[in-house]
């Protein structure tokens, strides 16, 4: 059993930064059961941490050691002398898993200016004497899409207990459907989506191109309308800027309630800072809370992070949470209010993939060619004004080539696969190069 975590610590070493590896990994106490590894960790700080950020890595470091699917690893993580009896002998069975795990819900989604017509919206699809049919919400990542559509699901999962409602992204149902027409089973998987009271449907840009998903995509949804269900789409484009998408389900699309959400307000960034310290249990000074409202403009992801930030600092280092403090760890998200142009974006992608703006002007398709113009896109999207088509103008390429490339780096960063990672990485780095706050890698 040991041994196991042995060889499953010798896989995390390699796949992060020395310094994750040191202060999170390498001091936990770990046993490993058949297919569950049980985590005990010295308090709740760092057990969110934990599930917040290293559940997919741990899952993937332990399942070439104990011979599994990554998914099929189960992670529990326990705070010490919280029911950690178990870690010291054998430990019990997992329980079963429930038939879907809402990780979000209404409670904690702060509403704003910025987003308060697609939570009433949401709320609406919730009650089952609801106006909402159909709901289309966009934004750009990290402005809370997959929170939304998990705060639907809990609700209707918590107040109707035996309704039919799923989650899946695009691509989740695009792997189902191609699993189903391999086992020449189409018919039971369009059977047991067709029954769903309620489809929560995330990233369906991922269906441009696909012509065949988009037929099932649209024969599902039609179904479910027409049984009186009903359905939330979320993109990170508008239906107007998709692409290679059938016409009839675009008209699905746009048949309800479309939103967009956008970046948070100042106010709204300080409930957020003051809602995420207290679910660190610590409460925030006003004075930092406003510091950090003021100066992080970017996504919700990058408010957290830099939150996280200055909690593990501060405890780190066994002092109070102050300005100067703020201050320091503000540092890393240097000039977040600054916005780069295009042509700054570009430079700093060539210099941190070691590419020349000729290579990526070029038609070739090499890999780490269509990687940084896919990273260009992104950011240029993230941190410009420009249009779709202006961005793809820049290197002669089409409003659809664009929209691919921003969605495979979020589709990657968003998996944390080991190419999301340093995706991030980079991200991250050029974003602090250009005096922006970003992912944390």
């Amino acid at each position: 059993m040991q041994d196991q975590w042995t060889k499953i610590s010798e896989n995390l070493k390699k796949m992060l930064d020395s310094g994750t590896f040191k202060v999170w990994i390498a001091p936990l106490r770990v046993a490993v059961q058949g297919g569950r590894l049980c985590i005990v960790v010295p308090n709740a700080f760092v057990a969110d941490w934990l599930r917040q950020r290293m559940l997919l890595p741990l899952r993937e470091a332990a399942a070439p050691v104990l011979g599994l699917a990554p998914e099929s690893v189960d992670v529990c993580i326990e705070v010490a002398g919280r029911d950690v009896g178990a870690v010291q002998g054998s430990l019990p069975p997992p329980p079963p898993p429930p038939p879907v795990k809402w990780r979000h819900s209404f409670d904690d989604f702060e509403v704003g200016v910025s987003n308060s017509v697609a939570v009433a919206a949401a709320h609406d699809v919730c009650n089952s004497a609801g106006s909402v049919r159909t709901l289309f919400v966009n934004s750009s990542s990290g402005l809370g899409k997959t929170h939304l559509s998990h705060a639907v699901g809990r609700a209707i999962s918590e107040s109707r207990g035996n309704a039919r409602v799923v989650y899946l992204t695009a691509e989740d149902f695009a792997r189902r459907f191609v699993a189903a027409l391999r086992s020449h089973d189409v018919e039971s998987f369009k059977a047991r989506l067709c029954d769903l009271e309620v489809l929560l449907l995330e990233d369906v840009h991922f269906f441009q191109g696909k012509e065949k998903m988009q037929d099932m995509a649209l024969s599902v949804v039609k179904n479910i309308e027409a049984k009186g269900g009903r359905t939330i789409f979320t993109s990170s484009f508008s239906p107007r800027e998709l692409q290679c998408i059938d016409s009839q389900l675009v008209s699905h699309f746009c048949s309800g309630i479309l939103t967009k959400m956008d970046r948070p307000s100042k106010e709204m960034r300080r409930r957020l800072l003051v809602r995420k310290a207290k679910s660190f249990q610590v409460l925030l000074p006003d004075a930092v809370c406003d510091f950090l409202a003021a100066r992080l403009k970017g996504d919700i992801r990058q408010l957290e992070s830099c939150l996280q930030n200055l909690i593990y600092k501060a405890r780190l280092l066994n002092c109070g949470l102050d300005q100067e403090l703020a201050m320091e760890v503000l540092a890393q998200y240097a000039g977040v209010e600054c916005r780069p142009d295009m042509d700054a974006i570009i430079r700093l992608v060539c210099e941190s993939h070691g590419l020349s703006e000729n290579q990526l002007n070029s038609r070739s398709r090499r890999q780490e060619y269509v990687l940084g113009r896919n990273t260009i896109y992104y950011l240029a999207r993230k941190h410009t004004d420009l249009s779709l088509e202006a961005i793809g103008e820049k290197f002669n390429r089409r409003h659809s080539t664009v929209i691919k490339g921003i969605a495979s780096v979020e589709r990657e960063i968003s998996k944390e696969s080991t190419l999301g990672r340093q995706i991030a990485k980079a991200v991250h780095l050029i974003e602090r190069n250009a005096g922006l706050g970003g992912i944390r890698p």
